[in-house]
This record gives structure tokens, sequence and C-alpha cells, in this order.
């Protein structure tokens, strides 16, 4: 079962990537909808904006991390590139493959990159750190 520590910061991640994502989406429907980028450019500034976010919340915040910025970050980073990656290609497929409205393809793409973001950030980046030990 979860130590009391582990289950803190499970319960800080969630929040973490719940006002993330809402970040994130909101950037890319401002962009979007409002500045009328295209949908990849809409796509990369709102996933800027959360990675900034989530790196300063989770090192800080959730997993408490005490080692140097410059480790964690290079982990982060590749991270974020991995599950980005993943993300960019669903959303790919669905935009050219569906007729689903291309901000609903961003949300479920969004959602494939949450899922692959968690599993890497805990046995990954912050593996001394992790939630489970």
């Amino acid at each position: 079962m979860f130590q009391n520590k582990s289950l803190t910061q499970l319960i800080k991640f969630g929040i973490v990537g719940i006002s993330n994502t809402l970040l994130t989406a909101a950037t890319i429907w401002v962009f979007l909808k409002v500045l009328h980028f295209n949908d990849y450019t809409s796509n990369i500034i709102g996933y800027i904006v959360g990675l900034v976010n989530s790196f300063i919340w989770n090192r800080k915040w959730t997993f408490a991390s005490n080692t140097r910025v410059k480790d964690t970050l290079f982990k982060f980073i590749i991270t974020f590139a991995i599950s980005y990656l993943f993300q960019l290609g669903n959303l790919y497929l669905l935009i050219h493959y569906t007729q689903i409205d291309s901000y609903l393809c961003q949300l479920i793409s969004i959602v494939v990159y949450t899922g692959i973001n968690f599993i890497l950030n805990k046995y990954y980046t912050f593996k001394n750190n992790s939630i489970v030990e």
C-alpha cells in the first residue's frame, strides 16, 4: 500500500496534472481559436507553456526533488519529448483520419500525453523520489 508520503505525492501529481492540462488546453484554444494559428503551432506553444509549468511544480512541490536542476531537467525534457511525440502522432492520426473537431482532437491527444508522461516521470525522471519505491 502507499506510504503517507507516497499518497501525498500522488495527490500532488494529480493536482499539478489537472492544472497543467487546463493551462495547456487553454493556451492551445487561445492560439487556435482566437489568434487563428494552425493546429500544430498552437499545439507546440501550448505544450511549451505546460512543460515549464509542470517542471517547476513537480520538481519543487510534488516530488520535492533535491537533485541538481540540470540533471532533473534533462530527464524531464527526455520524458516530455517521448510523451509529446506519441501525443503529436495521435493528433496527426485524429486530424487526418477522423471527422472530429480539431480542438477535440487536441483534448483527446492530451489524454494520451498525460498517461505516457506520468509513467515516465514516475519511473525515470523522479525515480529517486518516486511515488512507489
